[in-house]
């Protein structure tokens, strides 16, 4: 963030077999890549307008069939959220990967570490539909077509809380999106500050595929919620802001749920569920390793 030419820029590598399966639905991978690099914007509270795109494979991960699909997705997705390609680079390898750098302006950002004592713990959408997709992707489990097809789509196309740019500013304290997990991702937002989390499980927003899921093949909850690719912004905000929040979410037909509370810095992070702490350890999310 460069405050005084009011730039915002975000850079995202992605890999094949690290960020994305095989390159078998071009188009799809395509709309993956860019929406989650534009959610790194939005979750700032800034309108991405302006994107890089630089992509390398071979001739046949970028024959002519599928650059006609990635063309196609990459004007969708400019109309879709009014962006402009402006530039990109292409180079030759084995294995497919996008970088792609989104620009965008503001006279502020939300910034991670901002949270404050009794702060309440937001997200927004729903939670845990992407990882049931991926598991699908990967044939590691199987059901019927209708919710195969929906939880793939949740896993290629996120929903983007695409419109709370411009209000995130009005309530949020910090904030950043949800990528690598749900509590991966709240302990990086308040990792140097000498505060803790709660976050109540009962409370974290699922669909109602998800829910049918759950109870039709007698899952729990909580095994589905904390794995990522969920690209909805995870914000904290004070409690005075719950009526300003509700009426907002409101206005925006956003949905916009109260998961948790920060505490001091002495109390643990901890996950509730059914009124029972459970194991931080076992929901820790994606990790990057070098």
């Amino acid at each position: 963030f460069d405050k005084k030419n009011k730039l915002v820029v975000s850079i995202d590598t992605y890999n094949e077999d690290i960020h994305f399966p095989k390159f078998k639905f071009p188009n799809l991978v395509l709309k993956k890549v860019i929406r989650s690099s534009i959610s790194d914007l939005i979750c700032k509270g800034v309108l991405p307008k302006f994107f890089f795109i630089s992509a390398s494979g071979n001739k046949k991960n970028f024959s002519k069939k599928n650059l006609k699909l990635i063309s196609q997705t990459v004007k969708k997705e400019q109309y879709k959220y009014n962006l402009k390609l402006s530039g990109g680079d292409t180079t030759n390898s084995n294995k497919v990967s996008f970088s792609v750098t989104t620009i965008g302006f503001s006279k502020k950002i939300i910034e991670r570490n901002k949270a404050k004592l009794n702060d309440d713990i937001y997200v927004t959408g729903n939670i845990g539909d992407s990882f049931l997709g991926l598991k699908i992707i990967k044939n590691q489990l199987k059901i019927s077509n209708k919710l195969k097809k929906y939880f793939i789509n949740q896993y290629y196309s996120p929903n983007l809380p695409f419109k709370i740019h411009n209000k995130l500013h009005k309530f949020a304290n910090t904030s950043m999106d949800i990528s690598d997990g749900l509590i991966s991702d709240m302990t990086k937002l308040i990792n140097k500050q000498k505060l803790s989390f709660e976050i109540d499980v009962n409370k974290i927003p699922i669909s109602k595929n998800l829910k049918y899921y759950l109870k039709k093949y007698k899952k729990l909850k909580v095994h589905y919620l904390f794995n990522g690719d969920d690209y909805q912004v995870l914000f904290t905000a004070s409690k005075n802001n719950r009526s300003l929040i509700k009426l907002i979410a409101n206005k925006m037909n956003q949905k916009i749920t109260r998961i948790g509370k920060i505490n001091n810095g002495y109390k643990k992070n901890s996950i509730i569920f059914d009124n029972k702490p459970l194991n931080l350890s076992k929901f820790k999310g994606y990790s990057h390793k070098f």
